[in-house]
């Protein structure tokens, strides 16, 4: 993916900001809605036929810096559309933490991962609002979606920490083609200015020692807003701290999104 117009590269934008107080929405408020918020978190790529193919492999998002994030194809793709999961890092992490641990099931599983990364130490609205990683991101979509035939029922989006709050607020405004989400150890749901889209499925899991974001005040509140608001949600806790679920457990998430 060349060095994309719309938005500056993260390298560029972490500079920029350096110094500013950007963790400063992530600290596990307690709130369902969190604040700040606003912005528009609707994405409009959607997936289609190719039309400059690429082969499997690891291919970078932008050429100058791997932290903007990647692509993943993996090996032995069966042929026709293909399962995608767009994966979301915590605050701090970059789409580098996404490839390492969620690369290795892409290639045993086989559905491609997209690892965008955020302009900043963390996703824009838990900072300010939705926008400059929300125009990223729906280019890597545009990107990705001309480079790869992708199964429109089999898209899971996911994210951890940040990402799970950041992916909670994403996808009720783009349920209408994001049949799934995944949250995973969230803190709160990132509030836009879009309408609510369609009604994906959610998928939430939480460790019950998270010192983080403690489980009380964040997915035990979320969850049944979530079902409230007419959302169907499994919800899943388990003996841990700040992590992704443990190995049993992603295998039912996976399972679950049919990827």
């Amino acid at each position: 993916m060349p060095e994309p117009s719309f938005v500056t590269s993260r390298r560029d934008f972490v500079s920029l900001l350096a110094g500013s107080a950007l963790l400063a929405a992530c600290g596990g408020s307690g709130q369902i809605l969190g604040q700040p918020g606003g912005g528009t978190a609707r994405l409009t790529s959607r997936p289609g036929v190719p039309t400059q193919p690429l082969g499997a492999g690891t291919h970078q998002l932008t050429a100058s810096n791997p932290n903007d994030g990647v692509l993943l194809i993996p090996d032995g793709l069966p042929a026709g559309p293909a399962p995608l999961v767009i994966a979301l890092h915590g605050a701090g992490q970059g789409a580098n933490w996404t490839r390492s641990a969620f690369g290795p099931i892409a290639q045993s599983r086989r559905f491609v991962l997209l690892a965008p990364g955020a302009r900043g130490l963390t996703w824009d609205a838990l900072s300010s609002r939705y926008s400059y990683d929300v125009t990223f991101i729906d280019g890597a979509l545009a990107w990705s979606f001309a480079r790869v035939a992708i199964d429109p029922a089999r898209i899971l989006l996911l994210g951890f920490s940040d990402g799970a709050s950041y992916a909670l607020g994403l996808g009720a405004a783009n349920g209408d083609w994001i049949p799934r989400v995944a949250a995973c150890s969230p803190g709160f749901i990132v509030p836009s200015d879009s309408p609510r889209a369609g009604t994906s499925q959610y998928f939430v899991s939480h460790g019950r020692q998270d010192d983080v974001l403690p489980i009380d005040g964040a997915s035990r509140k979320i969850v049944p807003a979530l079902r409230a608001a007419g959302y169907t949600v499994r919800y899943e806790e388990f003996e841990g701290g700040h992590s992704l679920p443990p190995a049993g457990l992603l295998e039912q998430l996976w399972s679950w999104a049919g990827v």
